[in-house]
C-alpha cells in the first residue's frame, strides 16, 4: 500500500499524480473503516481527502501552518502527519483524537472543536509572523457551514484590511452539519453556477483576492490552485467545491445523518451501536406535541438539528415552527429574546459546550431584559461527550450567577416534562432546562412550582444529601448505602434549581443536621455545590462537595474520572464516615 510509505508530508512530494489519486482512495478506506468501528465524523472527512493531500503536497507543514476550522475534517491531515496508525491499526484507534490537538503533533497548531474559528486563529498567526519578521504561509481551512458563524464573518472582515500572506481555503460542499441557512449561501450558489466569475462576489467585496476551483475533489486542479497562491503577499480565498461524504454512497446520499455517525456496518450502513431511546428523543417528541397544541411555540436551533433529534423527517412535522439560524448561537439567544418580547414562546435547543459561545447574549440581551424565552441544554455533564472541546461540565458554573435566569435540572422524564410546561406557561423570566443525560428513566414528578424550593424526597436527621440533575441518582444511592450499612436515615433532597440556594430549607435543615453532602454533575469551582457550602458554612455545618476539579478533560475513562473525583456511593460514604468519626 502507498500509505505504508507516507510518514510525513514531505513523502508526498515524490509521488506521481496517479499515485496521489490511489493514495486518496487508500486514505478514504481507512477513514471509513475506523469510523465504522468507533464512530466519528464521516462525511466531512471523506469530502476533504483530496484537498488535504494537495495542501500537504504544495505547502511545507509544519513551517507552513494549516489551521482547520472545527477540525471535523482533519483525519487525512493526521494520517499524512505521522499518525496513520490511529486510522489503520485498530489497536491504536483510541490514541488519536478526533480533533486537532497540539499535544499530538507539531502539525496541529491549535486544539479546535468549535466552529468558525480558523480565520481569526490563522490571522493571529500571520500577525505574529509579521512582527517577528518570519516567512511562511498560513492557511485557514473553513467549510461553507462555518461561514454562518459570527467569528468567521468577523475574521473575514478583518482579513479584508490585512496586507500580507493569508490563504483561506473555503470548502463549499453545500452543507453545514445539516442544510445551510443564511443569505451568504445565495452568493456561494451564484459563484458555483458561474465558475467563480460572477460580478457579485462576497469575498472580493470584503477586499480579498479570489480563486475558484470547480472540482475540489480533483487533486491536480487543487495542486495547481495552491501553487498559484503559495507565498501570496495578500489575503486570498481559494473557493473549492467538494462532495461531502465522497466515496461512501450512504454518506453521499444522506449527508446530514453521516456528518457524524456512531459505529456502523460498512456493507449495510446500519448503525451497530444500537443506542436505546433516550432523553434526546423524548424531548423531541414532547416538543412536537407542545408545538401542535400551542401556536406561540417555535423551536430554535444553531446548526445542529440532529444533535437534538430533529432530523429532516421530524422538522417536516413542525414545518414553519423550527428555525435553524445556522452556526450562530449568539444570534439565536438574541433572536429568542426578541421573539419572547413580542409575546411568543421561543425554545432554543443547544448543546452545553456551544452555549458557552453566547454568554454575553445570555447576560445582556436575554436576562438583563428579563424576557421569558426557554433554553434547553443538551449534552450536559460528564456522560455524553469525551472530548475536551465538547465537555458539558461548565454550564452550571458560568450561568448560575446570572440574575433573572432560572436554571432547572430535572432528574427524569416526568420532571423534564413538568419543567418544560412550567417554562412555557410562565412569563416572568427566562428559564433554562438541563436535559438529563443519564440512562432514560420515566420516573415520577412532584415538583411544586408555586414556590421555589428544593424537593425533599426523604426526611431524616443528622445527614442531608443534596443531589442536582444527572448526579441525583448517585446521591440517592449514597443515602441508601448509609442507611443500609450504618443505620442512619439521611434526608435526601432533589435540588432541581442550579441557580438557587434555598436558604429557607437549609435554615430548617441545620436545626437537626450536622453533615451535608452536595453532589453535582459539573465543575466544583464556582458551581452549585460551592454556593450551597458557602451558605451552610455560616451555620458551622460540615459540608462535602462533589463535582469535578477545574481542568480540561479529554478522552477519559468515565469510571476512572468519576472515581478520581470521588463520585460514587462507596467513596462518598467513605468520606462522610471519616468526618463523622472525627
Amino acid at each position: 500500500m502507498l500509505i505504508d510509505k507516507i510518514n510525513q508530508p514531505a513523502d508526498l512530494k515524490t509521488l506521481s499524480a496517479n499515485e496521489l489519486n490511489n493514495l486518496a482512495e487508500e486514505i478514504r478506506l481507512g477513514i471509513i473503516n475506523r469510523t465504522s468501528k468507533i464512530g466519528g465524523h464521516v462525511g466531512s472527512n471523506l469530502g476533504l481527502v483530496e484537498c488535504t493531500i494537495a495542501m500537504h503536497f504544495v505547502f511545507d507543514s509544519p513551517k507552513d501552518k494549516i489551521v482547520f476550522d472545527v477540525s471535523h475534517q482533519c483525519y487525512t491531515h493526521k494520517i499524512l502527519t505521522g499518525r496513520k496508525d490511529g486510522f489503520f491499526d485498530e489497536d491504536k484507534y483510541s490514541t488519536i483524537s478526533g480533533y486537532t490537538t497540539t499535544a499530538e503533533s507539531e502539525h496541529d497548531h491549535f486544539c479546535v472543536g468549535h466552529t468558525s474559528t480558523s480565520i481569526s486563529l490563522a490571522t493571529g498567526l500571520c500577525l505574529g509572523r509579521d512582527l517577528l519578521k518570519e516567512n511562511y504561509n498560513v492557511i485557514a481551512v473553513i467549510g461553507d457551514g462555518s461561514l454562518s458563524g459570527g467569528e468567521a464573518l468577523e475574521g473575514l472582515d478583518f482579513a479584508g484590511e490585512y496586507k500580507n500572506n493569508l490563504i483561506i481555503v473555503a470548502n463549499d460542499n453545500q452543507m453545514s452539519i445539516s442544510d445551510n441557512h443564511g443569505g451568504i449561501y445565495k452568493n456561494l450558489k451564484l459563484l458555483r453556477e458561474t465558475n467563480g466569475k460572477a460580478e457579485q462576489n462576497f469575498f472580493k467585496d470584503l477586499g480579498l483576492e479570489y480563486k475558484f476551483v470547480e472540482n475540489g475533489n480533483d487533486i491536480s486542479s487543487l495542486i495547481n490552485a495552491f501553487l498559484q497562491v503559495k507565498d501570496t503577499t495578500c489575503p486570498t480565498v481559494v473557493h473549492i467545491c467538494t462532495q461531502k461524504g465522497k466515496g461512501y454512497m450512504p454518506a453521499e446520499s444522506d449527508k446530514e445523518r453521516w456528518h457524524f455517525h456512531a459505529p456502523f456496518n460498512i456493507e449495510t450502513a446500519e448503525d451497530s451501536s444500537q443506542a436505546p431511546y433516550g432523553f434526546v428523543q423524548y424531548a423531541r417528541d414532547l416538543l412536537i406535541e407542545r408545538i401542535n397544541s400551542n401556536d406561540k411555540i417555535t423551536i430554535l436551533c444553531a446548526g445542529t438539528p440532529g444533535a437534538i433529534g430533529f432530523f429532516a423527517e421530524y422538522r417536516e412535522k413542525v414545518e414553519g415552527r423550527f428555525i435553524d439560524v445556522g452556526i450562530a448561537e449568539e444570534h439565536a439567544v438574541a433572536l429568542a429574546s426578541g421573539m419572547a418580547k413580542a409575546g411568543t414562546k421561543p425554545i432554543f435547543c443547544v448543546q452545553s459546550s456551544f452555549l458557552q459561545r453566547c454568554y454575553d447574549q445570555l447576560l445582556q440581551d436575554l436576562c438583563l431584559n428579563n424576557n421569558p424565552a426557554v433554553i434547553i441544554v443538551y449534552s450536559s455533564g460528564i456522560y455524553p461527550m469525551r472530548d475536551a472541546t465538547h465537555m458539558g461540565v461548565f454550564d452550571i458554573a458560568y450561568t448560575s450567577s446570572i440574575p433573572n435566569l432560572t436554571y432547572l435540572c430535572p432528574t427524569n422524564a416526568s420532571e423534564f416534562k413538568d419543567c418544560l410546561d412550567f417554562a412555557i406557561n410562565q412569563n416572568s423570566s427566562p428559564v433554562m432546562i438541563r436535559l438529563p443525560m443519564t440512562k432514560f428513566v420515566q420516573g415520577d414528578s412532584a415538583i411544586d412550582f408555586t414556590k421555589k424550593s428544593y424537593q425533599i424526597v426523604n426526611s431524616g436527621s443528622e445527614v442531608a444529601f443534596i443531589g442536582l440533575g444527572n448526579h441525583f441518582e448517585i446521591t440517592k444511592k449514597s443515602a441508601d448505602l448509609l442507611l443500609e450499612k450504618n443505620g442512619i436515615n439521611a434526608t435526601l433532597i432533589n435540588a432541581l434549581y442550579a441557580d438557587f440556594v434555598d436558604e429557607k430549607t437549609l435554615d430548617e435543615l441545620v436545626q437537626n443536621h450536622r453533615y451535608f453532602v452536595v453532589v453535582e454533575d459539573g465543575i466544583l469551582q464556582g458551581g452549585f455545590s460551592q454556593k450551597v457550602s458557602a451558605y451552610l458554612s455560616k451555620h458551622g455545618a460540615k459540608t462535602l462537595c462533589y463535582g469535578y476539579k477545574k481542568e480540561f478533560m479529554d478522552r477519559f475513562n468515565l469510571k476512572e474520572k468519576l472515581a478520581e473525583n470521588r463520585i460514587s456511593e462507596d467513596l462518598i460514604i467513605e468520606d462522610l464516615l471519616s468526618i463523622i468519626s472525627k
